[in-house]
């Protein structure tokens, strides 16, 4: 996504075409997320109320795997000097991880 993701682009971008479709197709799951500043709106709550939610505590990046993978990429990140370059070398990364 390019810009910044704001309350209502991550409940219009993500919540609604994808995340509660696949919620939907999957009777009982439950979903987490972080504390992040548009997981916590109230229009994304709003969203995610007819959802099971699981909470997250303070200060527990540890629970997601994925953001293991998120340091591995900064420490391997170059220097880029434009949005292309730096999309270039995280999909280079990315498709590099062990």
């Amino acid at each position: 996504m390019r810009g910044t993701l704001t309350d209502q682009r991550y409940v219009d971008g993500f919540l609604r075409p994808h995340i509660g479709p696949f919620l939907n197709g999957l009777p009982g799951a439950n979903f987490q997320e972080d504390n992040a500043r548009p997981h916590t709106a109230r229009v994304a709550q709003d969203f995610l109320r007819h959802f099971q939610t699981l909470p997250w505590p303070a200060r527990s990046p540890d629970l997601s795997p994925v953001e293991h993978v998120w340091v591995q990429l900064k420490r391997q990140m170059p220097s880029c000097h434009s949005v292309h370059d730096l999309e270039l070398a995280v999909q280079d990364l990315w498709a590099h991880l062990p």
